[in-house]
């Protein structure tokens, strides 16, 4: 298969989008992405981009998407934190998700970031088995922790 990774651009957002909900239906949460394509294009482009997104494209379709922004950890100082590497589920097993992988991590290299950290839905073991082949470290003891927007409405109001 042909495909070529390139950093995203605004045009890119509706496929992003359209791959940001294929991983939603595969995690069981068909309901859940409530950002919109226009969303996408307003904090990911401009003056102060809050992310930053590399494509994977295929005869000008984008079947692969890695999305990162870096933060700061009190341990490490500036790292880069992925949160989403998707692939297409129709051309898996191709590479493609190793590519993108791969343009992160040069990336968080050329940035200059201690770490680059993500998550991994616990079910998932073809993504738990691919990115410790990688030589990642999946923390199992770990649990990531949340509060949507209905819960920081919940939290404040207690604060009254």
């Amino acid at each position: 298969m042909n495909y070529h990774i390139r950093n995203a651009v605004r045009e890119d957002m509706e496929q992003v989008l359209n791959l940001i909900t294929e991983l939603a239906i595969f995690e069981k949460e068909p309901n859940a992405v409530e950002i919109t394509a226009a969303d996408l294009q307003a904090k990911g482009f401009g003056s102060s981009p809050e992310f930053h997104c590399f494509v994977a494209e295929s005869d000008q379709k984008i079947i692969g998407i890695a999305l990162v922004y870096t933060r700061f950890s009190t341990w490490k100082g500036t790292v880069l934190h992925l949160e989403d590497l998707i692939v297409s589920e129709h051309v898996r097993g191709h590479g493609i998700g190793s590519a993108l992988l791969d343009q992160v991590i040069l990336y968080g290299d050329n940035q200059g970031v201690k770490r680059v950290c993500w998550e991994v839905i616990d079910w998932n073991t073809p993504a738990i088995e691919f990115y410790e082949h990688k030589g990642a470290r999946v923390m199992r003891d770990w649990d990531v922790v949340q509060l949507d927007e209905q819960g920081m409405k919940n939290y404040i109001s207690k604060l009254k």
